[in-house]
């Protein structure tokens, strides 16, 4: 299969795998050269950032800064096969990337969780995968106008899920272990199931310090001590990407979450808010995520569905801008959690409408929106009418702006 190679190095998850692609046949409109900047690999990565940057319109910078999940089936015949026709009349200018491509969402309607799709059987073949994934960034490099290739996500919390591929213990056995060179191993061979197949993003791994008892997801996470969590989640981000960017042929880049507070929600229930003093954030809650993002050069950032002190995280601009890349210089992407924007209108009543929650989460740092842009597609609307900046959407496609 076709390998996309990518030096996503020190910008964005949602522009530089643009900017990054190595060289191919576009059909280009008629602004766009035979041979741009961006499209040079032996070019400066800021000088094709730049490059890239002045080319795009509006509607292209939002198209990268969303997924596509629920809505695969706009880019699919009716069986599930890619379909670089639909695509093009549904995504006209592009689009940032396909949500958890192994699975066959889209060829039958389910309830909308964050889990497998109720199809049968839910999962593509390895092969199955591969082609859809080629064919899926043939479409990206060769009909779109700029030919911004596609990101992949998929999960992999404790192995890869997928069809055909390794599951291990899960995460809180693996902490029992002790043994980070172990975790490394583990999310090596993960990372490696995960490109043969075309994904380049893990959502994984979980960084969360699990502090209640009575919260349903600590296996998912590498326990209560700060430490041990830090260690076994650092080994997980070397286990998927190296230690060494660019990428290699068998890595995927990690994705860090939830930040923060998730595991010591109000009563212990999920998702529930977390009236955490920053005291306790600073000494319990971030450390993981401040190694990561220092130590293992970690590329993206999934903030936590819960609320810390009374603010959504996705809409928490003190956490995302102010902390994260501010105090600690992250300049990966922050992906939001599945649904999670919709939610600050359903879940938190923070506002009215979506178009609100956009803004929000824009301004808050979220630069793309996960797993559907059904919040974020609104933003070029938002911005000309005056209700969203223009510079808010070039710092999510630029993270050096922040």
């Amino acid at each position: 299969m076709t390998t996309l190679s990518r030096r996503q190095v020190g910008a964005s998850l949602a522009v530089l795998s643009a900017a990054l692609a190595a060289p191919a046949a576009v059909r280009a409109a008629p602004a766009v050269s035979a041979r741009p900047l961006y499209k040079d690999p032996k070019a400066p990565v800021a000088a094709r950032v730049d490059d890239l940057m002045g080319r795009m319109t509006l509607e292209e910078k939002v198209a990268q800064m969303m997924g596509v999940w629920q809505k695969k089936g706009a880019i699919q015949t009716p069986d599930g096969e890619f379909s670089a026709e639909k695509a093009s009349a549904a995504y006209p200018n592009g689009l940032g990337q396909v949500s958890r491509p192994s699975d066959r969402r889209g060829v039958t309607v389910s309830g909308g969780a964050a889990g497998a799709a109720a199809a049968d059987p839910p999962y593509r073949s390895p092969r199955e995968t591969a082609t859809y994934i080629n064919a899926a960034q043939a479409w990206a490099l060769e009909h779109t106008r700029l030919g911004i290739p596609l990101l992949m996500h998929d999960e992999a919390l404790h192995g890869y899920v997928s069809a055909e591929a390794t599951s291990f213990p899960q995460a809180i056995a693996l902490a029992s272990t002790w043994d980070p060179a172990l975790a490394e191993r583990v999310f090596a061979v993960a990372a490696r199931e995960m490109r043969l197949r075309g994904t380049t993003v893990a959502l994984a791994p979980v960084v969360d310090v699990a502090r209640d008892p009575r919260w349903g997801r600590i296996e998912e996470t590498y326990g209560e001590d700060p430490h041990l969590v830090a260690e076994m989640g650092l080994a997980a981000i070397r286990g998927f990407q190296g230690r060494t960017l660019p990428l290699a042929r068998d890595k995927v880049y990690a994705t860090l979450k939830h930040m923060t507070g998730h595991g010591q929600p109000e009563s212990g229930t999920n998702t529930g808010p977390a009236p955490i003093a920053e005291r306790t954030l600073r000494e319990m809650f971030f450390p993981p995520f401040e190694r990561a993002v220092k130590e293992a050069n970690v590329r993206a950032v999934m903030p936590s569905y819960n609320e810390v002190d009374g603010v959504p995280s996705h809409v928490n601009r003190w956490l995302l801008t102010g902390v994260l890349r501010g105090e600690w210089g992250f300049q990966g992407a922050v992906t939001s959690d599945y649904f999670a924007i919709r939610e600050t209108v359903t879940r938190h009543r923070m506002f009215e409408t979506l178009d609100e929650a956009a803004a929000a989460a824009l301004h808050a740092g979220v630069d793309v929106e996960l797993p559907d842009g059904e919040a974020y597609e609104r933003l070029p609307a938002l911005v000309r009418a005056g209700r969203a900046p223009q510079a808010e959407i070039d710092a999510a496609v630029r993270p050096s702006s922040h």
